[in-house]
C-alpha cells in the first residue's frame, strides 16, 4: 500500500512539474513577442532563446522551432550570423529527433528553418548557398503536399530571384501564384500578392519592377471589379432562376405568388432607399473633401506668407543693428537671433535638397569634434568617445554643426565631476546613430515636447534664442535623418541623431 501511494505521489509531482514548465515556456514566449513588438530586440532575443530551450526540453517541437527561428532572425538582424546559423542547426537536429520519436515527417517545421537560413544567405548576398536552400524548400513543399507551403515557397522563390536580379524568373513565380489564387477566386490573396511584390521590389531598389508591377496592379484592380460583379451577377441570376422555379412549382397557390411579389417590392424599395442614402453620403463626402482641399491650400499659402514675413523682418533689422554698438550684448544677441531666423527659413524652404556626402573615418571625426569642446567643460568632467575605426559616408560640416551644438549644451549643463559621452552605433546596413549623453540636470518634463519647435516661448535673447535645437533638427532632416530626445534616459540628457544612408 505504501509503495502504491509513493508511486502516485511521484506521478503527481511529475505532472505538476511538467505543467509548470509548460506554463513557464508559454510565458517566456509571450514576453518575447511583447518585447519584439516594442522593438526591444536584445531582450526579445534572450527571451526567445529561453523559450526555445524550454520547449525543446518538453519536446514541443512546433513552439520550439517558432522561438528558435525568431531568435535566429534577431541574431542576424545585428549581423551575428555565426550564432544564427548554429541556432538553426540545433533546431534542425531537434526536428530530426522529433521525427524519429513521432515516426512521421515534420515538413512544416523544416520549411520554416530552411526559409530563415535562405533569408540569411540572401542578406549576405551569397547566391550559391541561397540557391541550395531554395531547392531544399522546394523539395520540402512538394513532400508536404500543402497548398499553404506551396504558396509560401512561391513568395520566397520570387524574393530570391528579384534580390539577385533574375526578374523574369521572379515574374514567372509570382504569375504562377497569382493564377492559383485566380482559379480559386480568392481575389483578396491576388491583391496581397501584388502588394507583396511591390514591397519586395522596393527593398531591392528595383524601380523598373516597382513601376511594372504597379501598372499590372492597377489593371488587376480594374478587372477584379468586373470579375466580382460577374460573380455577384451569376449568384443573383442563380437565385432568380431558383425563385422562378419555386414560383412555377407553386403556381396553383395565388397567395404564395402575392407574398413573393410583395417581398420583391419591399426589397426594391429597400435597395432604392439604400441607393438614395448612398448618393447623399457620397455628395456630402465630396463637399467635405473640397472644403478640406481649400483649407489646406489656404493654410499652405499662409505658411509661405508667414515665412516670407519673418525673413523680411530679419532683413530689415540689419540696417538698424549696424548703427548700434556691436560690442553690446543686446546687439550681439539680436544679430545672432536675426541670423538664426534667416537660417531657419532657408532650411524650411530647402528640405527637399539633400547635402552632399563624403567618406570619413568616423572614429577620427568624432574625436576631432570632442576635442573642440574640451576647453568648455567644467572641472574634472570626463569626455568619452566610443566610435569604431569605420569609414562612413557623411556631410562632415553639417554633422559637426549638430554634434558641436549638442556637446556644447552638455558642457554647459554638466557640473564638475560629471561625464559626457559621444557614441556611434550601426543600426543596420544603411542606418547609424550618434548618441550624445551627459550627467547634467536634464530637461524638465514640461519642456521636452517643444524643444525642437521654434518660437514656443518668450526668452531673454542675451541668454539664447532657443533656435539651436530646431535648426539642428531641420539639418538632420536634410541629411535624411532625425534628431530626438531619449525620454527613457533619466541621469541627465541624451540626444539621438539617426542618419540613413
Amino acid at each position: 500500500m505504501k509503495r502504491i501511494i509513493t508511486i502516485l505521489l511521484a506521478a503527481f509531482f511529475c505532472l505538476c512539474t511538467q505543467t509548470y514548465a509548460q506554463s513557464r515556456a508559454d510565458e517566456l514566449m509571450k514576453q518575447a513577442q511583447e518585447s519584439l513588438a516594442k522593438k526591444e530586440y536584445i531582450k526579445a532575443r534572450y527571451l526567445f532563446l529561453q523559450a526555445y530551450n524550454s520547449f525543446a526540453s518538453q519536446e514541443e517541437y512546433t513552439q520550439a522551432v517558432e522561438c528558435g527561428v525568431n531568435a535566429s532572425a534577431l541574431y542576424h538582424r545585428e549581423n551575428y550570423y555565426k550564432e544564427a546559423f548554429e541556432l538553426l542547426r540545433g533546431a534542425e537536429q531537434l526536428v530530426g529527433t522529433g521525427e524519429q520519436k513521432l515516426k512521421k515527417k515534420l515538413p512544416d517545421l523544416r520549411f520554416r528553418i530552411n526559409k530563415e537560413r535562405l533569408q540569411m544567405y540572401i542578406n549576405t548576398k551569397n547566391p550559391a548557398r541561397a540557391k541550395e536552400q531554395l531547392n531544399k524548400l522546394e523539395e520540402t513543399a512538394k513532400a508536404a503536399g500543402n497548398d499553404s507551403l506551396s504558396n509560401d515557397f512561391l513568395y520566397t522563390q520570387a524574393d530570391y530571384y528579384y534580390t539577385f536580379g533574375m526578374n523574369s524568373q521572379g515574374d514567372a513565380a509570382f504569375k504562377k501564384l497569382i493564377e492559383q489564387y485566380k482559379q480559386q477566386k480568392n481575389y483578396a490573396k491576388v491583391d496581397e500578392c501584388y502588394k507583396t511584390l511591390i514591397s519586395i521590389a522596393r527593398k531591392a531598389n528595383n524601380a523598373g519592377l516597382v513601376a511594372r508591377t504597379y501598372d499590372k496592379y492597377i489593371i488587376w484592380t480594374d478587372s477584379v471589379k468586373a470579375l466580382t460583379a460577374q460573380d455577384e451577377l451569376n449568384i443573383v441570376k442563380k437565385k432568380y432562376d431558383e425563385s422562378l422555379a419555386t414560383i412555377q412549382e407553386k403556381d396553383d397557390s395565388l397567395s404564395a405568388k402575392q407574398y413573393i411579389i410583395i417581398g420583391l417590392c419591399i426589397l426594391a424599395a429597400i435597395l432604392a432607399a439604400a441607393l438614395a442614402i448612398g448618393a447623399v453620403i457620397l455628395l456630402r463626402f465630396i463637399m467635405l473633401t473640397r472644403k478640406q482641399k481649400k483649407a489646406i491650400s489656404i493654410a499652405n499659402e499662409h505658411n509661405e506668407l508667414k515665412t516670407e514675413f519673418i525673413q523680411n523682418i530679419s532683413s530689415q533689422m540689419e540696417p538698424t543693428l549696424d548703427t548700434l554698438d556691436p560690442k553690446l550684448p543686446g546687439v550681439q544677441a539680436l544679430r545672432a537671433f536675426s541670423g538664426h531666423i534667416q537660417e531657419l527659413s532657408e532650411l524650411e524652404n530647402s528640405l527637399s535638397e539633400p547635402y552632399e556626402v563624403q567618406e570619413k573615418n568616423i572614429s577620427t571625426f568624432c574625436e576631432s569634434v570632442m576635442d573642440k569642446v574640451r576647453g568648455k567643460v567644467q572641472e574634472d568632467v570626463t569626455l568619452t568617445v566610443n566610435a569604431p575605426k569605420l569609414n562612413v559616408k557623411i556631410n562632415p560640416e553639417h554633422l559637426e554643426r549638430i554634434l558641436l551644438h549638442l556637446l556644447e549644451n552638455a558642457a554647459e549643463y554638466t557640473p564638475a565631476g560629471g561625464k559626457i559621452w559621444l557614441d556611434f552605433k550601426k543600426r543596420g546596413a544603411h542606418t547609424h546613430q550618434f548618441i550624445i549623453s551627459d550627467t547634467g540636470c536634464g530637461i524638465p518634463e514640461e519642456q521636452r515636447e517643444d524643444i525642437f519647435k521654434p518660437f514656443t516661448e518668450v526668452k531673454d535673447l542675451t541668454k539664447g534664442d532657443g533656435l539651436g535645437l530646431p535648426i539642428c533638427s531641420l539639418i538632420a532632416t536634410k541629411m535624411n535623418g532625425s534628431l530626438t530626445l531619449d525620454g527613457s534616459y533619466t541621469k541627465g540628457a541624451r540626444f539621438v541623431l539617426e542618419l540613413h544612408a
